[in-house]
């Protein structure tokens, strides 16, 4: 077994088993007339019949809504527990579920007191009769929320969270990759699990197939079932007058799960990862995987942090609401996973049909981290692509100077360009200036019309160079694959190689390095030498 030496020995030598899938989704449960004032007043006067609407009339709701929780306890014989502050809930769910018997029902009823979104009755007063009146206002309030744990024979564990108060907002939350375990056994394919995942499995492409056939619609009819045999806030009369429960996504993760052949081989990776951060610039700027353009108005942090937990590192990338962590999980398999906390992030509706569109969002977004880090490890180019850029080039008529690889304005040019390789919408001559002013010491609010015309100049250079291209019907550029390999090779060579090299054996020299000793045992042979043939020095 031969030992990995790099990000991209580790990827396609030392992988055992790769598996992407739908990860934990935490959804909202919701009654969609009911998430404003007028569709409040509309439930209580239009479909209920009374002349007014007020909190008052939703207090025999709620009574009658937990009193049917606490009686769905008793006849099936089901704990209600107090969760208790700073207790982990998880950990509760997990006794139950090992000592269950069955492979369906509901391990347990927990309750816990949150802050929640609500309405409450507000006294107002008419200014021309002075009568009062109620009028109904959103408000927030300290809550009983109700957690159902419970186990699907298809979906595995998974709990709903109702709110206690009208109007009853839940939360449902699963894992796909739970879903593809029971999947997978009940197709009778062998394998052995990691955690909320898989580190063995006989048929490897059959259970990909499983993971890809997770869907907005099996979800869906996750939640329905349990709405029927859960205690519900709503009458069978309310649900036919259309107060049922929509679904909409609050967050959701995507991983791509890589087993390795041993613990060191995750090590190597880290080892490479950290290192390639630490070195190519300040993490703050790196924006690159999430596929969207930011600027100056984009709101949120945009960063990329290394973290050690004991031993075991981790990867962090922020944008905007959405991260995307990679870790060296349970010291077998090398784990990215994309966390979507706003689907608005991308451009994309939050109900649960969009499912879809987030998961390739999300399973792509996990391939081009791990695309750059396989790029920025082996960077290495030939002598024809070395020559395409440092040599002018002619295309279709329209003549292109040479990029000379020790210009600084270059340099600097190529490094923006490793920062906005992975927008999918490119990025504009405006968005490039941004970033390459402070690299070659200007202002952006200072710069000219003449320097602007400049910047136009570059990006046409670039791209007759075959380092970018146009996206079609836009004013915007990405960069092509060819020109992430030359931006790593000619920044790299460049900051690593040559200025370091350079400054260490050329004088003054401010410490004693290996390279110097080496040069100085170089030149006092060639002395020597000299001497011998008697040549003059």
């Amino acid at each position: 077994m031969t030992l990995a030496r790099s990000v991209a020995d580790v990827l396609s030598d030392h992988v055992t088993l790769e598996i992407e899938s739908i990860d934990r989704m935490y959804l909202n449960l919701y009654v969609p007339k009911l998430q404003y004032e007028s569709g409040i007043v509309g439930f209580f006067r239009g479909h209920l019949g009374y002349t007014f609407a007020s909190s008052a009339l939703m207090d025999p709701i709620t009574k009658d809504f937990v009193k049917s929780i606490e009686r769905f306890c008793k006849d099936e014989g089901v704990d209600l527990i107090t969760f208790e502050k700073g207790q982990r809930k998880d950990d509760i769910a997990h006794e139950y579920l090992e000592s269950f018997e069955g492979n369906e029902g509901v391990l347990f009823v927990g309750k816990a007191q949150e802050k929640t979104t609500t309405f409450r009755t507000e006294k107002r007063t008419n200014p021309y009769t002075g009568r009062p009146y109620p009028w109904i206002v959103r408000a927030s309030a300290l809550v009983n929320q109700y957690y159902m744990y419970c186990l699907d024979a298809d979906f595995g564990p998974f709990f709903i969270k109702f709110s206690s108060y009208f109007p009853y907002n839940a939360k449902l939350c699963l894992n796909g990759n739970e879903w593809a375990k029971c999947q997978a056994a009940k197709a009778g394919i062998a394998f052995e699990p990691l955690d909320n995942g898989f580190s063995s499995c006989e048929d490897p492409a059959r259970l990909q197939r499983i993971c890809d056939r997770l869907n907005d619609k099996k979800i869906d009819a996750l939640a329905r079932k349990w709405f029927a045999r859960l205690p519900h806030p709503f009458s069978a009369k309310d649900r036919r007058a259309g107060y049922r429960y929509d679904i909409s996504i609050l967050q959701a993760e995507f991983s791509l799960t890589q087993v390795l052949d041993r613990p060191l081989t995750g090590r190597v990776f880290f080892e490479e990862v950290i290192r390639d951060n630490l070195d190519l610039g300040r993490p703050d700027q790196v924006s690159l995987i999430f596929e969207r353009r930011v600027n100056r108005r984009t709101p949120g942090r945009f960063r990329t942090r290394v973290i050690t937990e004991g031993v075991t590192p981790s990867l962090h990338v922020d944008y905007k609401h959405t991260k995307i962590k990679q870790h060296h999980k349970l010291g077998q398999a090398l784990r990215t996973e994309m966390t979507i906390n706003d689907t608005r992030d991308f451009g994309v509706g939050r109900r649960l049909h969009n499912l879809p569109a987030l998961r390739g969002i999300g399973l792509k977004a996990n391939r081009r981290l791990l695309d750059v880090q396989r790029t920025s490890a082996d960077c290495h180019i030939g002598e024809d692509a070395f020559v395409q850029v440092c040599a002018p080039v002619n295309i279709d008529g329209q003549r292109g100077p040479a990029l000379r690889f020790g210009d600084p304005r270059v340099q600097a040019l190529l490094s923006v360009l490793v920062v906005f390789r992975l927008l999918p919408d490119g990025f504009s001559n405006k968005t490039l200036r941004a970033h390459l002013a402070p690299l070659v010491g200007l202002d952006v609010a200072a710069m000219t019309a003449g320097q602007m015309t400049y910047d136009l100049r570059r990006l046409r250079l670039l791209r007759l160079h075959g380092l970018i291209e146009r996206v079609p019907h836009t004013n915007n550029y990405q960069v092509t694959s060819f020109g992430l390999q030359v931006a790593m090779f000619f920044t790299r060579t460049h900051n690593r190689l040559l200025r370091t090299g350079l400054s260490q054996i050329c004088d003054p020299v401010p410490f004693d390095s290996p390279l110097r000793r080496h040069f100085d045992k170089l030149e006092a042979v060639i002395t020597d030498l000299v001497g011998e043939v008697g040549l003059a020095a």
